[in-house]
């Protein structure tokens, strides 16, 4: 029983191991490309180009928001957009990213 449980164990650590998990989250924000996080996870609704879609275009977002009020809106969402959609050092990269549209 013991083996057992100690093989399913280490079955289950290394197929985690496995996993890995998004380089992107890891390290800090300028070890993060932003771009490339805003294109997987934000593109499809602002466009690939920040010339909009289902949410509004962001390519002069950052005269109207600064890189603070960019996090706050990407962390907690606004309209229809839900929050969370990036996580971690993303969410600073990708609104200092957004914050240097004007």
């Amino acid at each position: 029983m013991k083996r057992k449980l100690l093989g399913l164990l280490v079955g289950l650590v290394l197929v985690l191991a496995a996993c890995g998990g998004n380089d992107e989250t890891a390290g800090d924000a300028t070890t993060v490309n932003a771009e490339k996080v805003f294109r997987q996870n934000c593109g499809s609704c602002h466009g690939q180009d920040l010339s909009g879609g289902v949410g509004p275009a962001l390519d002069k977002i950052g005269s109207v928001y600064t890189q603070e009020e960019i996090e706050s809106i990407i962390e907690t969402g606004k309209g229809m957009m839900r929050g969370k959609m990036i996580v971690g050092a993303e969410v600073e990269a990708v609104a200092k990213w957004l914050a240097e549209k004007k």
